[in-house]
């Protein structure tokens, strides 16, 4: 069963675009990364699933119940960060946690309290007084204090120090090696490179692909830096040539036999190939995305 399913999804207000026939599925027990420049449709998305905005077409569940018809039990079974939490500023942070929980009608305080330590947060404090990190470790918390079957966490590392990033990616995992589902929302592509087996990117509202991550990140392209050129013929094909004095640096998606026949005339002194990071494979499908929307 997925944890998430969507089919033909669209969401406009007015005549602007939110997003546009999304066809997604995120399995039950997945670390899903959901990757997207800011105006992408993340967010509009995250809100549709959960019942906070209506949906202009298609179909959505979440957990097996319908987006539309089932928002509480939705809600009541998802531990959901907003990119931007907005609280009640007059309470402090010990007051909130408790009303949280008290919405859920559960008892959450043994976890509570194991989260505010390993989140280094100081309960005595009104929520007008706390940084934006500190008010996303309260946002954390609520999220995850009543151990939901599925995360939906937008932007969930904004605002935090390293340190503190790396205890959310630990808690997450725990929570999801013990079965629970984690959506990720996110702009900060090695997150999704380091922490997640599968992800879906989106464009102006458009779900470019979804794939396990592996996948994606593996497209049989190098990048290739040469130092001490003396001589180089045309560089025909490649993408993001630079060159300053002698250092050449390009890359080469035609695969290794083409790379090495490229360089088999060229005189140089040194050479490194490397697998491109996250960051250049997603810039790639962004052109390929605008190339196809221009045509």
């Amino acid at each position: 069963m997925d944890a998430i399913k969507t089919e033909k999804l669209s969401k406009f207000y007015g005549k602007a675009r939110g997003i546009i026939d999304v066809d997604l599925a995120v399995e039950k027990g997945d670390f899903y990364g959901f990757i997207g420049p800011n105006g992408a449709g993340k967010t509009t998305l995250i809100r549709t699933l959960l019942g906070l905005i209506s949906k202009t077409s298609g179909k959505a569940s979440v957990l097996g119940f319908d987006c539309a018809a089932n928002k509480n039990e939705i809600l009541a079974n998802v531990g959901y960060l907003p990119a931007e939490a907005v609280f009640y500023n007059r309470m402090t942070v010990a007051e909130l946690i408790a009303f949280s929980a008290k919405l859920r009608r559960r008892d959450c305080k043994k976890e509570a309290d194991s989260l505010i330590e390993r989140l280094q947060l100081d309960l005595g404090k009104r929520i007008n007084q706390l940084s934006l990190g500190n008010r996303k470790k309260v946002g954390i918390v609520c999220a995850m204090q009543h151990k939901p079957e599925l995360y939906i966490l937008d932007e969930p590392t904004s605002g935090l120090d390293p340190l503190i990033q790396r205890e959310v990616f630990e808690l997450l995992h725990e929570r999801n090696e013990e079965g629970a589902t984690v959506f990720l929302s996110t702009h900060i592509l090695s997150e999704v490179g380091h922490h997640c087996r599968h992800a879906g990117i989106i464009r102006d509202g458009k779900l470019l692909l979804s794939d396990a991550v592996e996948h994606i990140t593996h497209t049989g392209a190098k990048v290739v830096k040469l130092r001490g050129v003396r001589d180089l013929p045309p560089l025909i094909g490649v993408k993001n040539l630079k060159q300053e004095g002698g250092n050449v640096s390009f890359v080469c998606t035609d695969g290794a036999k083409a790379l090495l026949k490229l360089l088999s005339a060229a005189d140089f002194d040194d050479m490194t190939v490397a697998d491109p990071d996250i960051e250049e494979i997603l810039m790639s499908y962004y052109d390929q995305f605008d190339r196809k929307e221009a045509n």
